[in-house]
């Protein structure tokens, strides 16, 4: 099985190490990586890596 190319919220939130309300908050952020689905919000794993060296960098 290939490599996971998104995760769901409750993944993306895991990941991040925040609560699944505090993902949905940066979900709704612009220029948060997300691709809605439906009612689904997937977020590509390879953008939500890049998202957060950005927001490192700058000291978010």
């Amino acid at each position: 099985m290939a490599d996971k190319l998104t995760y769901n919220s409750r993944e993306a939130a895991a990941a991040l190490g925040v609560s699944l309300p505090t993902f949905y908050e940066l979900a709704n952020r612009e220029g948060f990586p997300v691709v809605r689905v439906g009612r689904r919000v997937l977020v590509p794993v390879d953008d939500l890596r890049a998202w957060l060296s950005k927001e490192a960098a700058r000291g978010a």
